[in-house]
């Protein structure tokens, strides 16, 4: 995939990795959509990164809502050749603790959203023009959860497990059509614009750089159709596994 090519949607920019991937998409000459619950918060954002940008309000556990976001960036920007969804929104506890409309409501905002976004990106890359070895790359935001459930991350778990199985089966569907699908399992703490908090808390080399993720997910982009990389695992070099 050449740079300079199409554009770019991230559902779920909130502030860390998001941010840092719409800002690594635009560095490589993309026009980029960025997309959350309050598209009004991504104001600053769109600014930063010039007039390629759009912001979107969109939830993503709402299929007329994913439907109308993919509808208006192919209207405004072009069809998407590449989408990353990252978006989150879990709750640490307990099973005896959990009721049953936070468990269903964990399950929607990380594994319901996924399906959502990438079958719409799905459909619209299908109808991309370029060559067919390439036509777009999807990229989901996976979590140690996704690999093992702990004790109170069962919330995270159960949707990060489904979103790992989304995107093997979209992979293994889509692959042959041209759609690179990967996964990628962020095992570790993500530094948030908040400076200094995660770095005061762990250490500068126990916590992921957003920056340096998203370089990862563009060079998945960029990776050449007869070595496509299905699940990519990060983690900083301290980190226990």
């Amino acid at each position: 995939m050449a740079e300079n090519s199409g554009a770019a949607v991230v559902v779920g920019a909130g502030p860390g990795l998001g941010s840092a991937l719409a800002r690594r998409f635009a560095r490589a000459g993309m026009k980029v959509a960025v997309a959350r619950r309050n598209g009004g918060e991504l104001e600053g954002l769109t600014k930063e990164l010039g007039a390629g940008a759009r912001a979107y309000s969109c939830d993503a556990t709402d299929e007329a809502a994913v439907q109308k976001l993919f509808a208006a960036v192919a209207g405004d920007l072009g069809a998407p050749t590449l989408v990353a969804f990252n978006a989150a929104g879990s709750i640490r506890k307990g099973v005896l603790e959990t009721t049953a409309a936070e468990f269903e409501r964990c399950w929607k905002n990380i594994c319901m959203g996924g399906f959502l976004v990438g079958r719409e990106a799905a459909r619209v890359m299908l109808g991309n023009s370029m060559e067919r070895r390439h036509r777009g790359t999807l990229i989901f935001t996976g979590a140690t959860g996704a690999l093992r459930g702990g004790a109170n991350f069962l919330n995270m778990a159960v949707g990060k497990f489904g979103l790992r199985a989304l995107a093997q089966s979209m992979a293994r569907e889509f692959q042959p059509q041209g759609i690179h699908v990967a996964h990628v399992v962020i095992d570790g703490q993500i530094e948030s614009d908040r400076p200094g908090r995660s770095m005061a808390e762990r250490g500068a080399d126990a916590v992921l750089s957003p920056n340096a993720i998203a370089e990862s997910y563009y060079q998945l982009h960029l990776q050449a159709p007869s070595a496509w990389t299905l699940e990519l695992d990060l983690r900083p070099y301290v980190e226990k596994f």
